[in-house]
């Protein structure tokens, strides 16, 4: 546990100690601070509803580019092969590297816990369907950056794994727009499989298992196929 953590302050101060990570904080705040006054005045609601779902459309743009270069950038400098010969299993490089992004990921999502207040300062909203948003958001966050490292294990290539990610996503997300052309299983199945239909229970307070599960399994099997992918090198 201890390596884990030393490799998760190792890529944590890396991101820190270059203004990039700087650059895409400020950048996605002052679009989320936009976005959000510009729904609040447009719907005159005191929820945060509208701003979950389009900070989830947002993040399938963002979050790509924040983890093409996890893998890929260590085989392009060639230095993943003296990654994988330190005193560290696959498995605790693939958890150090998701856990510092997550934690990146943590620290914008905090920021904006601010618009819960602007919110309870011009009317009584629901704070417990604001804390769920933010649960949904969190965990739906949580899965893309899997997804991201995964396909940033795939080459070395930081474009391609980016535009990877975006593949990978928008199928994701818009799978639920092709229910109308099917029934049964398949109308459930592409339902089920898209993120927009687990945040959006999460966006209106409603919190059920089988939407924290779908995130949790999600994040289990990206984590383990990254694994997988850089125990056996399938990048070369």
């Amino acid at each position: 546990m201890n390596k884990i953590i030393a490799l998760t302050k190792k890529e944590l101060h890396g991101y820190f100690s270059s203004p990039v990570a700087y650059i895409i904080l400020i950048a996605c705040l002052s679009l989320f601070n936009v976005l959000f006054f510009m729904l609040i005045e447009q719907n005159r609601e005191v929820s945060l509803r509208d701003i979950f779902q389009v900070m989830e459309f947002m993040f399938i743009f963002i979050i790509p580019l924040l983890t093409m270069k996890l893998f890929s950038e260590e085989k392009a400098n060639g230095t993943m092969e003296f990654l994988l010969t330190a005193p560290l299993t696959p498995s605790m490089i693939v958890l150090g590297k998701y856990f510092s992004m997550l934690i990146f990921y943590s620290l914008l999502i905090a920021v904006t816990s601010v618009y819960y207040f602007i919110v309870e300062y011009y009317g009584e909203p629901d704070p417990y369907s604001i804390l769920s948003g933010y649960i949904g958001i969190w965990l739906e966050g949580a899965f893309f950056i899997a997804i991201g490292l995964l396909t940033s294990s795939w080459t070395r290539n930081q474009i391609i794994a980016a535009m990877t990610s975006y593949v990978i996503l928008f199928s994701l997300y818009f799978s639920v727009s092709f229910t109308k052309y099917f029934t049964g299983f398949a109308e459930s199945f592409l339902m089920q499989l898209s993120t927009r239909t687990h945040l959006e229970n999460f966006a209106v307070g409603v919190i059920t298992a089988s939407d924290v599960i779908y995130y949790l399994a999600g994040i289990v099997l990206c984590l383990v196929l990254t694994t997988l992918s850089i125990n056996h090198k399938l990048w070369q």
